[in-house]
């Protein structure tokens, strides 16, 4: 499960690992996103959201698998949280980061993260949930910290060492 530490700034941050989840208005970071990619889904009207470290496009739809380490099942948990909270489907909008070709020298190229942007993109367009900014491919890992009180602000920062916010 997600862990919780107090950052520098003395701030709770909620700590996503793969296939993880969380919903709220904590600051929420998923760290070392190569073809995984960050899911946030944001309320901008109640000022919460989610962050799921996505992993892979399709759950095999066995029991225990998590939720939050395939795109389709991710989305389904965060609305379903999110609307228990008391979001409502016409105030979300998502954030894609991630998605990059980290094994693209590798014989038979995967194409995994460009594998899990097209299913998220699918099912969210499916569920009209728009998608209002995305950071998607290169082959630079990235770590990604989002924030629900401050509009849904998120801020990449790729393993080279450049940050930008989208």
């Amino acid at each position: 499960m997600s862990e919780t530490i107090t950052g520098s700034d003395q701030r709770e941050v909620i700590i996503i690992g793969i296939g993880e989840w969380s919903t709220g208005d904590t600051v929420m970071t998923s760290i070392g996103l190569g073809s995984c990619i960050g899911l946030v889904i944001h309320d901008e009207t109640r000022h919460i959201g989610g962050l799921a470290h996505v992993m892979l496009p399709k759950s095999s739809g066995k029991p225990n698998e998590r939720a939050g380490k395939y795109a389709d099942t991710a989305v389904e948990v965060l609305i379903k949280e999110l609307t228990q909270k008391g979001s409502k489907l016409i105030n979300m909008k998502a954030k894609l980061a991630g998605g990059a070709s980290m094994f693209q020298n590798f014989s038979g190229n995967l194409n995994i993260g460009e594998r899990n942007a097209e299913a998220l993109k699918a099912i969210l367009k499916e569920l009209s949930i728009p998608i209002v900014r995305e950071d998607l491919g290169g082959t630079i890992g990235r770590t990604v910290t989002y924030y629900p009180k401050e509009n849904g602000r998120l801020v990449i920062r790729q393993a080279d060492g450049t940050t930008r916010e989208i």
